[in-house]
C-alpha cells in the first residue's frame, strides 16, 4: 500500500491540529492579555481619564501579587525626582515607597524615572510588598511630595498567581517528579525531574484530549532544545511552550516518545487557571533552582552551598527559602537519622523563641510508608497531641494541611524536603502568617513515633539564641558550613536498664526520659519527653507473680483539661500505650489488665487518676553529662500538686501472659515492660502447653 496518503491525511490533521492551537480557547487570555486590568494612568487622584499631565499615558495591569504591567507607557521626563510610587492611603501620598525603574541591585540608590515613549513596562515591587496591600500606583515627585499621575487600585481586584499541579504520571523509564507549577502562562516549573534517558526519541510535548497522543507539539527543554531527551537525576527545571502557545491552549503535558508512539507520564491541564501572563517578567525562580547557562545539567545543590540559607541545631539543620506570589517555598536540610523528623518554622512569639502557638511543618522521611513527608503542625501546648490540643498536625484537630509537599530526597545521612505553604491562610486560629519583617523562627529534631507523628524533641534551638528571619530578604542569609563535614551526633552509652523484683507495693510517678541516655535508648521507642518512675527509677522493668496482689500508688494527675499532666495509669498487652488516643477497632486489638473499667453505656474510664507528681530538672537537663542514672537523679526534684495520690490494685491472673505492659492512657511511649512468671502462662508455645496439660492429667490420675 502506497503510504503517501496516509502521510498527507496525517500531516493534515497535524497542521489543523497546531492551528487550532494557535488561537486561544479563552478570548480573555489571548495576545492581549496583561494580567488584571487595573486602569489608565491619570492625572489626579479622583479616577478622572483622558487627561494628560506631562505628556503621561498607559494602561495599568496587575501580573501577579507582586508585578505590575505597563502598556503603552509615555512620559517626557520632564518633572524631577519622580519615581514609580505605591502607597495604601485614601489618596496617593508621601506614606508610601519607590518601585525603582529600571531595577537596581539590592541597597543601590534607585534613578529618577527618565522619558518614555509608548514603551512595555514590567514593575517589580520591592521584595515583600503586594499589589493587594496598595491603594494607588502613582509617578512621586519626592521634591515636592505631590502625584504628577496616578490610578487606584481596585480592591475586589483578582491577581493570577502562581498554580501548583499534580506531579508525572509514572508509566514508564523511571518517570517521576514533584509537584509541577505553572509560572506564567507559558512556562513550567518541574522539580525533582527523573528519567532514565533510555526512550529512543523521546521529548516534552503538549497537546488536547482527555489522553498524550502522537499529534502533540513539542516543547523545548530547559536549556531550549528540541534535541531528544537524556536523563535527569532529580533536577529542578523550566520549560517554556512555544511562542504560539499558551498554557490556556492545551490540556496536558508528557513525556513522549515519538518513534514508538508511547507515554512515559504525563500531567492534565486544568481549565479554571488565572496564572500570570508570559510578558518576560523575570520569573520567580528560587535560587537553587536550575538556571541554565549550558547543555550540561547539575545535580541539584545541597542547601549548604548556596545563599539565603540559614544554620540551626548546631549546624546540624540548614534551610533556605523564597517568596513564590502568594506562596512561600522552603526547603529544610538535615543530618538526621532515617527515623527522625525536622521540625521547622515561626516561633510562638515574634520577638522569641517560643515553642507553645508555634506553627511548624514536620518533616521527614516515614520508612513506615517509604515515603517523605510535610505535615502542617500547631503547638497548643506542650504535651503529645490527643486529638484535641498538644503538639498535633492540623488535619487531626480539624484543620487542613497548608504544607504541599514538592520534593524530598535522603542521601548520605542528609535529609532534604522541599514544601510549599501560603504566606497566609485561611486558618488563623492554627496558621501564622508569615510577616514581611523579621520574626522568631524555632527548629526541632525528634523521632516519628508508629502513627508517623512528631515525638518529643531531642533537640529544640531555644538555648542558642534567637534566630531571626526576613523571609523577604534575597543574598542576606549565609550558611557557612557544609552538612556534610557536621559529624554525627556522639553515640552517647545508654544508661542499664533497671529492673524490680521482690516487691508488691509500688510508686509511680512522672519524670523526664533522660534524653540520649535514657527511654528511647532502653526501649528502642520514641519518647516524647516524659516517662513513668516507678519507686523513682526510670522505666525499670517490674517482676510480678501470677496469683499474687500487687498495689501501684499513681501520682499521673487527673484533670483531663490539661492534657500535658494528665495520666492516667494502666496495664495492658501494648508496648506503646496511649488506649484513649485508639480507634474503637484499635482498642479491641489492646487487652487491659487493670487500670480501665467501662461505665453503663460501655464507654471506657481510667480508675488510676489522682494527683499529680513530677521529678523536673533543678537546672537544665545533665542527662548527658551523667553517665549512671543514680548521678543524674541527683539534678532532679519533686514536685507535687495538692490532693491525694490513687491506688490501682491488681490480682495478677493465671491467664495473663508472659509480659504486659504499664502505660499512660492518655499518652503513647510512657512505660515499659512487666515481666509475670509463676503459674501456668499463656504465652508458652502451643506444643510446651499440650506437655503440660497432659502431666497435670497425669499427676491427677495417680492421687
Amino acid at each position: 500500500m502506497d503510504a503517501t496518503p496516509l502521510r498527507l491525511v496525517s500531516g493534515l490533521v497535524l497542521l489543523l491540529f497546531v492551528c487550532s492551537l494557535s488561537h486561544f480557547c479563552d478570548a480573555s487570555r489571548g495576545s492581549d492579555y496583561y494580567g488584571a486590568y487595573i486602569g489608565p494612568l491619570n492625572c489626579s487622584s479622583d479616577g478622572n481619564q483622558n487627561v494628560s499631565c506631562k505628556g503621561i499615558k498607559g494602561v495599568v495591569y496587575g501580573v501577579d501579587d507582586s508585578t505590575f504591567f505597563i502598556k503603552g507607557f509615555t512620559y517626557d521626563g520632564a518633572a524631577i525626582d519622580v519615581f514609580f510610587w505605591a502607597n495604601n492611603g485614601t489618596t496617593p501620598g508621601p506614606n508610601g515607597y519607590i518601585i525603582p525603574y529600571p531595577p537596581v541591585e539590592l541597597g543601590r540608590e534607585p534613578q529618577e524615572l527618565q522619558a518614555y515613549h509608548n514603551a512595555d513596562i514590567i514593575l517589580e515591587l520591592p521584595a515583600g510588598k503586594k499589589i493587594r496591600n496598595a491603594n494607588w500606583l502613582s509617578l512621586w515627585c519626592r521634591r515636592f511630595a505631590m502625584s504628577v499621575s496616578s490610578v487606584p487600585i481596585p480592591q475586589n481586584i483578582t491577581i493570577p498567581k502562581v498554580r501548583m499541579l499534580a506531579e508525572f504520571t509514572r508509566l514508564a523509564h523511571g518517570l517521576r517528579s514533584g509537584n509541577i507549577s505553572i509560572l506564567d502562562s507559558r512556562t513550567f516549573y518541574i522539580p525533582n525531574l527523573h528519567y532514565d534517558g533510555a526512550g529512543p526519541d523521546a521529548y516534552f510535548m503538549v497537546g488536547n484530549g482527555t489522553q498524550p497522543h502522537a499529534f502533540g507539539v513539542k516543547v523545548p527543554n530547559q536549556v531550549q532544545s528540541l534535541e531528544k531527551l537524556g536523563p535527569y537525576q532529580g533536577q529542578d527545571i523550566e520549560i517554556v511552550l512555544p511562542d504560539h502557545l499558551t498554557v490556556y491552549d492545551i490540556d496536558w503535558l508528557a513525556v513522549w516518545c515519538v518513534e514508538y508512539r508511547h507515554n512515559f507520564g504525563h500531567v492534565m491541564i486544568p481549565k479554571d487557571l488565572d496564572v500570570p501572563p508570559a510578558l518576560g517578567q523575570t520569573k520567580i525562580t528560587p535560587h537553587w533552582w536550575y538556571n541554565p547557562t549550558s547543555s550540561t545539567l547539575p545535580p541539584l545543590p545541597s542547601s549548604d552551598e548556596q545563599t539565603d540559607c540559614i544554620e540551626m541545631l548546631d549546624g546540624r539543620v540548614q534551610v533556605q527559602w523564597v517568596i513564590m506570589g502568594d506562596d512561600i517555598q522552603i526547603k529544610v536540610s538535615g543530618r538526621i537519622r532515617e527515623d527522625q523528623y525536622i521540625a521547622f518554622g515561626l516561633s510562638g512569639s515574634d520577638d522569641k523563641p517560643e515553642m507553645l502557638g508555634g506553627d511548624v511543618v514536620v518533616v521527614a522521611y516515614d520508612n513506615r510508608t517509604g515515603k517523605f513527608i510535610a505535615e502542617d503542625y500547631y503547638m497548643s501546648g506542650y504535651a503529645q497531641c490527643n486529638g484535641l490540643t498538644g503538639v498535633c498536625p492540623d488535619e487531626r484537630i480539624g484543620g487542613k494541611n497548608d504544607a504541599v509537599y514538592v520534593h524530598g530526597e535522603r542521601k548520605n545521612g542528609i535529609t532534604r524536603v522541599t514544601y510549599r505553604r501560603p504566606l497566609q491562610t485561611n486558618e488563623p486560629e492554627r496558621d501564622r502568617m508569615i510577616p514581611t519583617s523579621e520574626t522568631s523562627v524555632i527548629a526541632a529534631i525528634g523521632r516519628l513515633n508508629t502513627r508517623g507523628e512528631a515525638n518529643a524533641h531531642d533537640s529544640f534551638d531555644k538555648t542558642t539564641g534567637d534566630i531571626r528571619i526576613d523571609f523577604t530578604s534575597r543574598n542576606v542569609h549565609k550558611c557557612t558550613n557544609s552538612l556534610y563535614n557536621v559529624p554525627d551526633m556522639s553515640d552517647v552509652a545508654p544508661w542499664p536498664p533497671m529492673s524490680i523484683t521482690n516487691e508488691t507495693t509500688f510508686t509511680a510517678r512522672i519524670g523526664p526520659t533522660g534524653g540520649k541516655r535514657g527511654y528511647s535508648r532502653i526501649t528502642g521507642l520514641p519518647s516524647w519527653g516524659i516517662a513513668w518512675y516507678i519507686n523513682d527509677l526510670l522505666i525499670p522493668e517490674l517482676t510480678v507473680e501470677r496469683g499474687k496482689n500487687y498495689t501501684f500508688i499513681v501520682e499521673g494527675g487527673k484533670d483531663p483539661t490539661n492534657i500535658a499532666s494528665y495520666h492516667p495509669f494502666y496495664i495492658t498487652d501494648s508496648k506503646e500505650g496511649g488506649y484513649d488516643q485508639k480507634s474503637n477497632t484499635e482498642k479491641t486489638d489492646q487487652k487491659v489488665y487493670a487500670g480501665v473499667k467501662f461505665d453503663a453505656e460501655g464507654y471506657p474510664y481510667p480508675t488510676a487518676v489522682g494527683r499529680y507528681c513530677e521529678w523536673k530538672h533543678k537546672t537544665i537537663d545533665m542527662s548527658l553529662e551523667m553517665e549512671t542514672f543514680e548521678n543524674f537523679f541527683e539534678t532532679l526534684q519533686l514536685v507535687c500538686d495538692k490532693g491525694e495520690p490513687a491506688e490501682l490494685h491488681w490480682t495478677v491472673a493465671e491467664d495473663t501472659p508472659d509480659v504486659v505492659y504499664y502505660q499512660c492512657y492518655s499518652h503513647r511511649n510512657m512505660g515499659w515492660k512487666i515481666n509475670v512468671i509463676g503459674g501456668v502462662s499463656t504465652s508458652l508455645p502451643i506444643a510446651s502447653m499440650v506437655v503440660v496439660s497432659l502431666v497435670l492429667g497425669l499427676l491427677n490420675l495417680l492421687r
